[in-house]
């Protein structure tokens, strides 16, 4: 499951570079927020529940 939240939080990473070079993909910004947000939302989840890191 680690390695599937470093997939999400890299593919944000890269959404996020692609929207801000380009100001027509700007809804790829907001696409990226949000996995970001939730990928930090579920590795907090595992972090408090005391999962396997």
């Amino acid at each position: 499951m680690n390695i599937a939240l470093l997939i999400i939080i890299v593919v944000a990473i890269v959404l996020a570079i692609v929207g801000g070079m380009n100001t027509a993909l700007s809804w790829l910004l907001w696409v990226a927020l949000i996995v970001g947000v939730i990928a930090l939302i579920a590795f907090l989840l595992r972090v408090v529940r005391g999962g396997k890191a």
